[in-house]
């Protein structure tokens, strides 16, 4: 059982391939389009129940309950080799434009 106000996660299928727009791509008309969303759980539930839960910023939203107190796992990827040094780069500029600019230049 989880317990009322336990951060949560639900899954919902928004749209089944069939009712995916005509202007996708073919592989993504082939997938139904499916939805993730953390929250609060509203009321006490078990695993796969249909439950709502209300977002961090208040909305209220139904799905079955797939996860307890679910982790972010997202990234953004390697890092670009061109970016790494790209900070200190920029801080460099900015500290020899801004001393320019404190003697009047």
């Amino acid at each position: 059982m989880v317990k009322e106000g336990s951060w949560v996660e639900v899954h919902r299928i928004v749209l089944e391939p069939g009712e995916r727009a005509p202007q996708v791509p073919e592989d993504t008309k082939k997938v139904p389009l499916e939805m993730r969303v953390k929250g609060y759980l509203n009321d006490d539930a078990g695993m796969g129940d249909e439950v709502e839960i209300t977002t961090a910023v208040g909305r209220v939203v139904s799905g079955k309950l797939t996860a307890v107190n679910p982790p972010y796992d997202h990234g953004f990827g390697e890092p670009i080799p061109e970016l790494i040094s790209i900070g200190r780069e920029v801080k460099k500029i900015i500290g020899k434009e801004g001393d320019m600019r404190r003697r009047g230049r």
